[in-house]
């Protein structure tokens, strides 16, 4: 989240002087370490906008990959070695309906967390808008979660979730080895989206210059205004025409 007084120094080969030294950059949701994807950043005036945005309380989506047959410390492929399990008696339809559960019981735990009486019109409403979600900090609630690729030992999840971190991820996948009486270890995570943000939207380290952070600036700018408008009701403080985005791939 950018504004558009940052000058444009294309032309010059540095980027530097005392009006570059009070240039403040904001995370948005964090990555850590062993985590990759979309991650958003706030320069400037477009730090006001990171607040709003958390705010807005909106659904990150990742890709969650899983080894079969071992569990660690720490739940990732990394880790230090606990146990060692067997995993041929798993199936993919065993798999899918350990999903099934866990997307029911975390569904009753947004509902709960929303405050929504869902007999009402403002609930039927807001299902239709997509803005059934807690307004508040809330436990890690996953709204969706599917099986992309299943090949013993490995497969490959898509979770959409609220309030999470990455560890959180890696724990619910030692939980569904559990669950398939078995064990399972996390092989990466990796997020696809963040709110209006996707993979689409970032820039990858050979692309973090100037020029091509205020192009995805300008190609981001409507859609984050719209998701503001949308879910808090109002424009932000600072006028909207003078917002710019920007987001980062992280490395691997």
């Amino acid at each position: 989240l950018v504004p558009t007084r940052v000058p444009v120094l294309a032309d010059h080969p540095l980027v530097q002087g005392p009006r570059f030294r009070r240039l403040k950059i904001g995370a948005g949701h964090r990555l850590d370490v062993k985590a990759s994807g979309v991650f958003v950043l706030g320069i400037g005036h477009g730090n006001k906008l990171l607040t709003d945005l958390y705010n807005c309380h909106l659904t990150k989506v990742y890709t969650v990959g899983g080894l079969f047959g071992k569990a660690t410390d720490d739940f990732s492929d990394t880790g230090k070695l606990i146990e060692k399990t067997t995993f041929d008696h798993i199936t993919r339809e065993k798999l899918e309906r350990i999903l099934a559960v866990i997307q029911g019981t975390n569904h009753k735990a947004l509902l709960m967390y929303s405050n929504i009486d869902m007999k009402t019109q403002e609930a039927y409403e807001l299902a239709v808008k997509g803005l059934i979600r807690p307004m508040d900090k809330s436990p890690p609630i996953i709204t969706a979660i599917r099986c992309l690729q299943f090949a013993l030992p490995e497969f490959q999840l898509e979770i959409h979730c609220l309030h999470e971190t990455q560890q959180y991820l890696r724990k619910v996948v030692h939980e569904i080895g559990l669950e398939l009486k078995s064990s399972a270890v996390c092989t990466h995570v990796r997020r696809t989206r963040d709110g209006v943000f996707t993979l689409d939207d970032a820039l990858p380290r050979t692309q973090w210059d100037l020029r091509s952070i205020q192009d995805a600036i300008r190609n981001c700018q409507l859609k984050v205004e719209t998701e503001i408008e949308k879910t808090l009701g109002h424009r932000d403080n600072s006028p909207v025409h003078q917002l710019d985005v920007q987001t980062a791939e992280s490395a691997e």
